[in-house]
């Protein structure tokens, strides 16, 4: 495949290294000679200096035979300039890289559809989510970034005075939106019907569209939740993002900067949150904030050093899980030998977003639900389907298959029994394991 890859920071030189390890061809514009020379020493891959919002220096790249550019400079309107330009020059498929929210979240326009661009990734939000996901459920099954957050699937034992005890399924008023996917019971994991009927301690995976998951999950397990004690070291876009998606879920959440014009505009911004100006990692401050009986310490700093020592500290003095956010490769192998439970790498989190651009497959594995039993996997529907335009409870998957989500345009969502499936749908659908040849031709593959 053809890649132009626009920008040779962190996430451009990671993106070439890995897409070029693949045997991707690529070729890498920036207008920084020595970024290049660096890369020139290390990868074998084209390069060009130049200016990538130039449609000719776009030209000059081999764009017009590109199957796919990447535009990921540290300026958000340069990328979306460059991947509208590259679909004039004549790129089959474009990715855009932003920081900002207005952009991914589209506020205002519909960027995608405006500037021709095919996929928009914003790292750091990908990153606090995968991180959300940590910290809301230690037992949360990601989705990645199918639904942008916006579906959670999570496994969780069944308590004994839950609503859904001994109730047939058929016979349950789960919230729409929700779907129990999956029940182990003395280690045999199956898919429920309308029959089945929970038992204490059954291990229940439930799936749910995010506004609705908390009020389906209280049915299976409603055994009160204490708040987890979270401290956040440091204010960028990220802790924004992370904060929003830790909101109203059970969190009490500490966000620590030093910079005193951005704390105040923190605390302006997220006022659920408690915003203090100060540092950490200062002993007194660590001392009179006690946050060494803190859940959880996350270290999002620009600052790859203070945050792995400043986490390591942390978990030296009592804090019981610690997080670290890791920009250069260097250090990745560092968290575990300073016994740092977890570390998320933002160019990492953007490299995995492109990659599965590329993989055009349409049928991709996803997840283990239960490793050798339950799958996951993301299908994008053909036009000559068998379950095309009918309604979900007039077409029988079971007991192989479940469709716990559709995505259709911008709109995704766990369907109800009245929701039908439509060729160009992209569907993930649970199912047993070893049995992937059947999706073909269930969904109309050739």
């Amino acid at each position: 495949m053809n890649i132009v890859i626009c920008g040779a920071g962190q996430v451009g030189s990671y993106a070439a290294e890995q897409l070029a390890a693949a045997n991707h061809n690529i070729t890498v514009i920036d207008s920084d000679g020595d970024r290049l020379k660096r890369i020139e020493d290390t990868l074998d891959v084209g390069t060009l200096q130049g200016n990538c919002a130039e449609a000719w220096i776009l030209r000059e790249a081999g764009c017009a035979d590109a199957d796919l550019l990447i535009a990921a400079t540290d300026r958000d309107e340069v990328n979306l300039l460059t991947v509208s330009l590259a679909k004039g020059v004549g790129a089959r498929r474009t990715i855009a890289r932003v920081h900002h929210r207005a952009y991914f979240e589209n506020q205002g326009l519909d960027y995608l559809k405006h500037l021709g661009i095919d996929r928009m990734i914003c790292p750091e939000y990908s990153t606090a989510i995968a991180i959300a996901q940590t910290l809301r459920n230690p037992g949360a099954l990601a989705i990645e970034n199918f639904a942008r957050g916006r579906i959670e699937i999570q496994e969780f034992e069944v308590s004994p005075e839950a609503p859904a005890i001994d109730v047939p399924l058929s016979e349950l008023t789960i919230p729409r939106g929700t779907l129990l996917l999956a029940l182990t019971r003395n280690k045999y994991v199956f898919l429920p019907d309308a029959n089945t009927a929970l038992k204490p301690g059954d291990l229940a995976i439930l799936a749910g569209n995010s506004d609705t998951f908390q009020e389906a999950r209280r049915m299976f397990h409603n055994e009160k939740l204490s708040r987890s004690d979270v401290v956040i070291m440091g204010g960028p876009a990220l802790a924004v993002w992370l904060c929003r998606s830790l909101r109203g879920r059970n969190f009490a959440i500490r966000l620590f900067e030093t910079d005193r014009a951005r704390a105040e505009e923190l605390a302006d911004k997220l006022d659920w949150v408690t915003v203090i100006h100060a540092d950490p990692t200062d002993p007194n401050i660590f001392a009179e904030e006690n946050i060494a009986n803190a859940d959880v310490f996350v270290a999002l700093l620009d600052d790859d050093e203070q945050n792995i020592l400043g986490s390591a500290w942390a978990k030296s003095m009592g804090v019981k899980e610690t997080i670290v956010l890791v920009q250069r490769p260097k250090y990745l192998h560092l968290y575990k030998n300073v016994n740092i439970d977890r570390s998320f790498s933002p160019r990492r989190v953007a490299v995995t977003e492109i990659e599965r651009v590329i993989d055009e497959r349409p049928i991709k594995f996803m997840a283990s639900l239960a490793k050798g039993v339950l799958d996951l996997f993301q299908v994008d529907v053909g036009p000559n389907s068998e379950i095309l335009n009918k309604p979900l409870k007039d077409v029988t998957l079971a007991p192989h298959w479940i469709i716990t989500a559709i995505r259709r345009g911008d709109d995704v969502r766990v369907p109800g029994r009245d929701d039908d499936v439509r060729a160009g749908d992209t569907l993930l659908v649970a199912g047993q394991h070893g049995m992937e040849s059947k999706l073909k031709s269930i969904f109309g593959i050739g």
